[in-house]
C-alpha cells in the first residue's frame, strides 16, 4: 500500500501537524535527497494467526492463548499468564484500519518503509508479545523456537532492511543458552529479553537479571555480538486496571513504568563490568524517564551505600551511557532533556509501524513537531546512527545521498 494514497480521518488529523523544517540542513522527508539515515528501532511483525497452533508441539497445543465465547455470546480472551479480559469488538475506520491490516508480507512492509523514510527497521513480535504470558517458562521457551523459525524464514532474508530480534523465554536458562548459539548461527543481530524471567507480579523467589546465575546468557550473547532489548508488556500482566481510565492506566502504569526495571538490573547490578560489551535497550517505553532513572539510580547508590552491593567501579548511570539505549516514538520531554543530560547517543527513534502508537505513516511531521531543538548531530543520532551502533548496521541510505552531501 505504499503508494496508495491515505485518506486522513479526523480523529488522525492531528498526525499532520508540523511547525516545518525551516533550517535544517536535513529533514526526515522521504523526499529529500539529503534525508537523514533512519532506523526505526522498534516495528513489529504481523504473525500468521495460526503460526503457533500449527508449529507448536503438540503437548502444548491447549494451552496456547485463545478467544472463548461464553452462554451469553461475551466473548473473552484467556491466557495462562493474563487475566481473563472482555474482547470487545472493534470497529476501526480509516487510518486505524490500515494500521491494524498492514505489514503482512515483506514486499508491504518495503513499501512502507519507502513511505515513511526509514531505510532500516527492527522487528518485534507482535502476537507474539503473548508467548511471555505464562508462568511456565518452558512453554514460553517452546513458543519463542517456533517464532524464531518464522520470522527468520520471512525476514532475515531482507537484511538489512529489515533485522527481526530473536525471542528468549529466560525463566528456561538451560533452554536459552542453547537456544542463543540456535539463533546466532541463523544470523540474528539481537535478541528480545521479558522484563522479568518469570513472567507475572514481583516475588523476591524468583530469578532475576541481576542473579549471577545469568551470568552465562550475558557471556554467550556478548560473545556473538547481539544486541538485547526489552519490550514493554512482557514481565507482567499489562492489563492490571478495569473501569474508568483503564486503558491510559494500563498503558502508563503497567505497561511503560515496569521496562525501567531490566535497565536497573543491569546497571546496578555489576553485570556490565563483568561483561563491559554488552549493549542493551529499553523498547517503546520513551525516553523521558531517563534522566530522572539514572539520577535516583546514582542517589540510591551513594545515600544508601551502606546497602548498595556489589560496589561498582563506575556509578550506575555511567554504565547507561556507555552501554545502554532507550526507543521512542514521541516524547517531547525526554528529547528536551537529551542535549542537557547528554544522551543523544542512546536515544533510538521508531516509528513503531504498524501500531497505532507509532508515527507511520507521517513520520515526517512527528519528528519535525518534536526536534525542532535539537542540533543536526543530535539529529541524526537519534534517527539512525544510534540505532546502528546498537544492532550492528551498516549505515547505508536507500536513496543515494548526492555526491556534492556531506
Amino acid at each position: 500500500m505504499g503508494n496508495v494514497s491515505i485518506e486522513i480521518d479526523e480523529p488522525n488529523r492531528w498526525r499532520l501537524k508540523t511547525p516545518g523544517h525551516n533550517g535544517w540542513r536535513r529533514t526526515a522527508r522521504p523526499e529529500d535527497p539529503n534525508k537523514y539515515f533512519m532506523v526505526s528501532a522498534d516495528t513489529h511483525a504481523n504473525e500468521p494467526a495460526n503460526l503457533w497452533k500449527e508449529r507448536l508441539e503438540e503437548r502444548y497445543a491447549q494451552r496456547l492463548p485463545r478467544i472463548e465465547i461464553d452462554e451469553n455470546g461475551v466473548k473473552w480472551t484467556v491466557s495462562e499468564g493474563w487475566q481473563r479480559s472482555r474482547l470487545l469488538d472493534s470497529n476501526l475506520e480509516g487510518e486505524d484500519q490500515i494500521r491494524s491490516k498492514t505489514g503482512a508480507t515483506p514486499a508491504e512492509r518495503l513499501r512502507d518503509l519507502d513511505r515513511d523514510g526509514v531505510d532500516m527497521e527492527i522487528i518485534f513480535p507482535n502476537k507474539g508479545l503473548m508467548m511471555w504470558a505464562t508462568p511456565d517458562p518452558l512453554f514460553a521457551s517452546a513458543q519463542c523456537r517456533v517464532y524464531n523459525d518464522w520470522i527468520a524464514e520471512a525476514y532475515i532474508q531482507y537484511s538489512p532492511r529489515m533485522v527481526p530480534m530473536a525471542a528468549l523465554a529466560t525463566g528456561d536458562l538451560e533452554g536459552t543458552l542453547a537456544e542463543i548459539k540456535r539463533i546466532a548461527k541463523m544470523g540474528f543481530k539481537g535478541v528480545t529479553l521479558p522484563c522479568k524471567p518469570i513472567f507475572g507480579g514481583h516475588d523476591a523467589r524468583h530469578p532475576n537479571y541481576n542473579f549471577g546465575m545469568f551470568d552465562p546468557m550475558w557471556e554467550l550473547l556478548q560473545d556473538h555480538n547481539l544486541a538485547i532489548t526489552f519490550h514493554v508488556s512482557t514481565g507482567r500482566d499489562p492489563r492490571a486496571a478495569r473501569k474508568d481510565g483503564g486503558a491510559v492506566i494500563n498503558y502508563v502504569s503497567h505497561s511503560l513504568a515496569p521496562t525501567i526495571e531490566p535497565v536497573a538490573n543491569l546497571c546496578a547490578s555489576g553485570v556490565l563490568e563483568r561483561f563491559p560489551k554488552l549493549r542493551f535497550g529499553s523498547i517503546e517505553a520513551g525516553i523521558g524517564w531517563v534522566p530522572w532513572a539514572l539520577q535516583a539510580m546514582d542517589e540510591a547508590y551513594v545515600k544508601h551505600h551502606m546497602w548498595a552491593y556489589p560496589k561498582l567501579k563506575k556509578m550506575p548511570s555511567e554504565y547507561f551511557h556507555s552501554n545502554g539505549f532507550a526507543s521512542f516514538q514521541e516524547d517531547q520531554p525526554g528529547l528536551d532533556l537529551a542535549e542537557k543530560y547528554n544522551l543523544t547517543t542512546n536515544f533510538m527513534w521508531a516509528n513503531d509501524y504498524p501500531h497505532h502508537e507509532g508515527s507511520w505513516p507521517h513520520s515526517a511531521e512527528a519528528i519535525e513537531r518534536e526536534m525542532n531543538g535539537l542540533s543536526d548531530e543530535a539529529r541524526a543520532n537519534i534517527l539512525g546512527l544510534n540505532a546502528a551502533r546498537m544492532f550492528n548496521l551498516e549505515v547505508r541510505r536507500q536513496v543515494p545521498m548526492p555526491a556534492s552531501a556531506n
